[in-house]
């Protein structure tokens, strides 16, 4: 996908320029891990010569401007907003037609350290405990099968790692007779909150235990006392851990909207650099503040939250599973008993849409059409550009 970005509105400085400029003394400083290496080598290279492109060329007006290729990595600044249309577009098809609450499980701040350690083990624990809760307690509270969609994020405003996940929720499910749909009250998911905060607590202890008693902690620094695991299961014991409900939003498409807004996002935008130099680099936190460190310090910040290779940072769960969203499956199914429960005609079996392309979804998003020249509005002729990392075919052996 070659990418040209507009000049107007354009993010005053860029993320890829830090690293360019800072990405060596980051690894004097530490070790970087291999998805952590990759990300920042295709956030340098984004949307540069490099990667290769093309010319645009206008005939009328005599009009040429280069454009070049996006390197498509999940953790770059530049690279989500195309993905994160896509993706809503495949959920739209999905949602069902309830109101949907909005849950945020948080993991205490004494995790921090084992999840800066090892992170696929505490996060793929954390979303495997919060999914649990809330089916759980669906199962018991509601005698129905909720759908549930998470999406992992481990950052604050400031770049700290701070993991925790929201949760979309169906307000009800599909009983678990199959005979009906199970509404639940308009202004909570269940009668009481705190249980859904035991209830995390319980699960993912349990789950540190069973890591522990597997080795996977084997080298951490914190562990080296033998007592050490025991304290820190006794912090946890004695915690309130954090689970936040809102109010359900009321419309599918506000639902879409609010996931669209945190399922393709990174720990930061370039548009929240203020100021950017040798020494420093200062962003925009939150309530018209910012955050000044060194470039050193704002690379470290920021590669704690690139997340392992191959780890999934938004699963579903429930009625919105792969397995339930089959054709004939459960998702149907509730669909069904829906349409049942306000007397209309069951709905028709969805007909995926063909895929649209990159030129047409950003001209949905910005109103740019990148095919017409922006000066005299003609079409464009592009000219593609070698990738200058290609190589020819070897020469032939000699006879």
């Amino acid at each position: 996908m070659a990418s040209c970005p507009a000049s107007a509105g354009r993010p005053r400085f860029d993320i890829a320029d830090i690293v360019r400029q800072h990405r060596a003394a980051l690894e004097a400083a530490q070790h970087l891990t291999p998805s952590q290496g990759r990300v920042l080598s295709a956030i340098a290279l984004c949307r540069t010569a490099a990667l290769g492109g093309h010319i645009d060329v206008c005939r009328s007006c005599g009009l040429e401007r280069a454009c070049f290729h996006s390197c498509r990595n999940g953790g770059c600044p530049k690279c989500q907003a195309l993905e994160q249309e896509r993706w809503i577009a495949a959920r739209a098809e999905r949602l069902l037609p309830v109101p949907h609450f909005h849950v945020v499980f948080t993991v205490p701040s004494e995790l921090r350290a084992l999840a800066r350690y090892r992170p696929r083990d505490i996060y793929g624990a954390l979303f495997a405990a919060a999914s649990e809760t809330l089916l759980e307690l669906g199962r018991t509270h509601l005698d129905a099968r909720l759908g549930v969609t998470m999406v992992l994020h481990t950052w604050t405003r400031d770049l700290l790692l701070h993991p925790h996940v929201h949760a979309i929720v169906t307000a009800g499910g599909a009983a678990l007779d199959r005979s009906s749909w199970k509404p639940s009250s308009e202004k909570y998911l269940f009668d009481t909150k705190k249980v859904m905060g035991v209830l995390l607590r319980g699960k993912m202890m349990a789950a540190l235990r069973a890591l522990h008693r597997a080795g996977t902690f084997d080298g951490f620094d914190e562990f080296d006392d033998p007592e050490g695991f025991d304290r820190l299961m006794r912090r946890l014991a004695a915690k309130g851990w954090v689970v936040h409900a809102e109010k359900p939003f009321g419309q599918v498409g506000h639902v879409l909207g609010y996931l669209g807004r945190y399922t393709h996002r990174i720990a930061i935008a370039n548009s929240r650099l203020v100021d950017v130099t040798d020494h420093s680099v200062t962003f925009r936190t939150r309530n018209g503040e910012t955050c000044t460190v060194t470039p050193v310090e704002f690379l470290r910040r920021f590669v704690q939250h690139v997340l392992p290779d191959r780890f999934h940072k938004i699963r579903h769960y429930g009625l919105y599973s792969g397995t339930a969203a089959r054709p004939g499956g459960a998702l149907d199914h509730a669909r069904a008993l829906l349409a049942a429960a306000h007397n209309s005609p069951s709905p028709p079996a969805a007909v995926k849409a063909a895929p649209k392309s990159w030129v047409e979804l950003l001209r949905e998003l910005t109103g740019r059409d990148v095919t017409r020249c922006p000066r005299c509005g003609e079409q464009l002729e592009r000219l593609v550009v070698p990738t200058p990392l290609s190589r020819a075919p070897p020469l032939p052996l000699a006879s």
